[in-house]
């Protein structure tokens, strides 16, 4: 397996080497970026003309006015300046809740998943990676495949073998038997032990103790466990919580003792209570909320990431294709297009952090920032939906020391947008230029 996985990202490398045009690199040089609007730190007033001088991949000055390589000390001759001055530049953005392997769902993912090979999801990952950071999107968190395909793809793209996103990576997700993430719902009862290839379901505290060590020792950044049911998932049994105290906290402590951060999928209220009780650090989807499931949200300091751009997939596919969902799952999907950003209007309201992800996947990748508009539909303002998708994801990823914000030692991770976000955040739906760890990722001048 892993030596086809290695031939199938090798193969994805010639590919994409041969389709576009290379990355201009930073590494080892000086970069200065000239921008007409910089919005450097979210969450705090943006500056007029400024330029930012980058060295070896990292921010190292940010200066007000358009300043050339004569206003560095120590500036080499050849010191490449980006004009952007008609642009308005901002910190690379940041999609916490990805699947980089397919944007397939309903009837044609089930179909996907026991007719496709590794070796095509790992293509699939790769081109969704390149359509992810050309958006804008210059770090992502996934998760959930069963694979272990981003695994590689993740330190592929570390290591400059192909490009992308920088990306957390969660393994297997995990959930109890029956539960969202077991891979044999929907199948018949024969292929049920060839569809539970990699063991992601657990049953009791110490089972799911060895199910978190098992992501652990595959080497993940981030566990990701559901406590409820799912919109998506082939069985009758709603939406409410599905595990139990014992085993969401064994979860939860075990990956804390690792040092890995626990994101939650989890719809009702009881299943979002049951994991703040338990320590989770983000609630993903979060759709249903009470009184007392908000105070302790907002007591416990967890991260809300809405995912509100799942509704857009579901109603794109349904308008391609009626029978795109069938039965419980269709019925779930109406429900949810229904009861849009209700729960984020809530919890903005009460005090509530949040964070920005769209669930690319049931989404479609590349369009990533149609969650802004969302979430600037629902509740927040365009500031802090900008804020949301760098400062506050950052936090939440635990990278605020590398990225998020434009200030000395933190990577170079740029883009520029035509117009100003702050104003209308539709803008960022058309990223005109991306530099990622000082390399120049996309250009309107490029062929």
């Amino acid at each position: 397996m892993r030596r086809l996985l290695r031939a199938s990202l090798f193969a994805v490398s010639l590919i994409l080497a041969t389709s576009v045009p290379a990355a201009e690199s930073g590494d080892g040089a000086w970069l200065i970026v000239q921008a007409g609007h910089l919005l450097d730190r979210p969450g705090q007033p943006p500056r007029a003309a400024a330029t930012v001088l980058i060295r070896d991949g990292r921010i190292a000055e940010v200066r007000d006015g358009h300043l050339g390589a004569a206003a560095f000390t120590g500036a080499p001759a050849d010191t490449r300046v980006i004009d952007l001055r008609d642009r308005y530049v901002l910190p690379g953005l940041i999609d916490s809740h990805v699947h980089l392997t397919s944007d397939k769902a309903g009837s044609e993912a089930q179909l996907e998943s026991v007719t496709r090979s590794t070796a095509y999801f790992a293509y699939e990952a790769g081109v969704n990676a390149r359509k992810t950071l050309l958006a804008g999107f210059t770090t992502v968190r996934n998760l959930g495949d069963r694979n272990g395909v981003t695994l590689a793809l993740r330190d592929a793209i570390a290591a400059g073998k192909l490009p992308g996103p920088r990306i957390l990576d969660a393994g297997s997700a995990i959930s109890t038997s029956a539960g969202h993430m077991d891979p044999t719902l929907g199948f018949r009862d024969d292929l049920h032990e060839a569809l539970a290839i990699e063991q992601t379901t657990c049953d009791g505290a110490d089972d799911c103790r060895r199910a978190v060590r098992r992501q652990i020792a595959r080497g993940v950044d981030v566990i990701k466990m559901a406590t409820t049911g799912g919109v998506n998932s082939r069985i009758g049994a709603g939406l409410g919580q599905q595990m139990f105290e014992d085993e969401a906290r064994a979860i939860v402590e075990t990956a804390h003792l690792y040092g890995r951060k626990v994101a939650v999928h989890a719809h009702g209220a009881d299943g979002i209570a049951l994991a703040l009780r338990a320590g989770a650090d983000s609630i993903e989807h979060g759709t249903l909320l009470d009184a007392d499931t908000l105070t302790l949200w907002r007591k416990s300091r967890a991260w809300f990431v809405p995912t509100l751009s799942t509704v857009n997939g579901y109603k794109e596919r349904l308008a391609a294709n009626p029978d795109a969902y069938r039965g419980d799952v269709r019925a779930k999907i109406e429900w949810r297009i229904g009861v849009t950003g209700k729960a984020l209007r809530q919890a903005v309201a009460g005090g509530v952090r949040i964070a920005f992800g769209t669930d690319a996947g049931v989404s479609l990748h590349g369009r990533n920032a149609d969650e802004f508009e969302l979430l600037v539909e629902y509740g927040l303002t365009p500031a802090q939906a900008l804020r949301a998708a760098t400062v506050d994801a950052a936090e939440l990823l635990g990278l605020q020391a590398e990225v998020g914000s434009l200030e000395p030692g933190k990577r170079a991770d740029l883009v520029a947008v035509a117009g100003d976000p702050l104003a209308d955040v539709r803008v960022l739906k058309n990223v005109s230029w991306v530099l990622k760890d000082g390399r120049v990722e996309k250009s309107p001048t490029a062929p």
